[in-house]
Formats: structure tokens, sequence, C-alpha cells
């Protein structure tokens, strides 16, 4: 068997580096705190495990295949990631109202990964990539789950608790306002290299 260290290292690379999923940590963090930031986390860690174990069975293949579903998919998610970026840029501060009420749940975490084209790109490419490292598509199935899903576990607790932390500084409306604009656009800029 091949060292997966290269494995390892492209896991922890691909899912701490900002993208949809971590700028949500961060917003939810910052607007809900860590503990209520959990199911949100927890779901997309999920999904992302799941969607890493599926691509290792050969959607990933299925994508690369027929690239207009593989179009349909990135335009699909694209679309919902920027309605999220318009609805978290247009929040004021907590309890103000104008923003989500409660922090995203884990079904809807878990559906939101699934609509990440970073994601899909993510693990559809070391499905691709590291396949050689497992004997059987089972066994691939497996250790992408397993190591998409510890990564994004912390991964995800580093940016909500960042997004903890940021939100210590934010006193006034303004401040607030200001955040929520900047993750807002982090998040819509998050799917430019999708589209290259």
């Amino acid at each position: 068997m091949t060292s997966i260290l290269p494995l390892l290292l492209f896991v922890a690379v691909s899912t701490v580096t900002p993208g949809g999923a971590t700028t949500l940590a961060t917003a939810s963090g910052a607007r809900f705190g860590f503990v209520r930031s959990i199911p949100l986390m927890l779901g997309i860690a999920m999904g992302l495990a799941v969607l890493a174990a599926i691509a290792a069975f050969g959607l990933g293949g299925l994508l690369l295949a027929l690239p207009s579903l593989q179009t349909a998919v990135k335009a699909l998610g694209s679309a919902y990631l920027l309605w999220l970026a318009w609805r978290i840029a247009r929040s004021g501060p907590p309890g103000a109202g104008n923003g989500p009420a409660r922090p995203v749940t884990l079904a809807n975490g878990f559906l939101l990964l699934w609509l990440n084209p970073k994601s899909w790109a993510m693990t559809v490419g070391a499905a691709a990539s590291f396949a050689l490292l497992a004997s059987n598509p089972n066994r691939l199935a497996m250790l992408l789950g397993t190591a998409f899903g510890v990564a994004a576990c912390a991964s995800l607790a580093f940016w909500c608790a960042l997004g903890v932390l940021l939100a210590r500084f934010f006193r006034t409306p303004s401040h607030w306002r200001m955040l929520n604009l900047a993750m807002g656009v982090l998040l819509a800029a998050s799917l430019i290299p999708t589209w290259r």
C-alpha cells in the first residue's frame, strides 16, 4: 500500500482553505457562537464525508464523463451559494431581525455541502488522484470519507472559533454590517475558482 501522507496533506489543505463552507462556519460562529454552530459544522463534515465516499465509488467518473451534468451541478450550487451570500451580506447584528434568526441545522448543513461546487471538485479530484491507495472502491470510499470528514470537523471548528473571536470586536450595528458584507462577498468570491 502506498503512503497516505499525500492524501492527508491534500485533504487538510483543501478543507482549511477559504471557501463556501468555511465562510458559513465563520459567519455562524460570529452570529450564533460556537456551540449553536455545531449542527452546521457536523452537517457539513458528514456531507463532505459521504460525498467523498460516493466519489470513490464512481460518481466522480460519471461527472467527468458527462460535462453537462457537471455544469448543471455547478450552476445549481453556485446559485444557491450566491443566494446565501446575499442573505449574509444584507444581515445586520444578531437579533436585528434582518438576518437568519436560527443557526443552520445539521440536515441543512449536510444538504448545503452537496450544493457547494468546491466540495465536488475536492472529492472528485481526490478520488481520481488517490484511487491507487486502496485495493478496491469500498476501501477507497472508507479512506476518503474518513479523511475528509475528520479534516472538515477540524477546519470548520477553526473557522467557527475565528468567527466567535471576530464577534467580540463588533460592538455596533455598522461593525456587524461590515462583517456580514465581508462574509457575503467572500462566500460569493469562493465560487470564482469553480468556474475557471
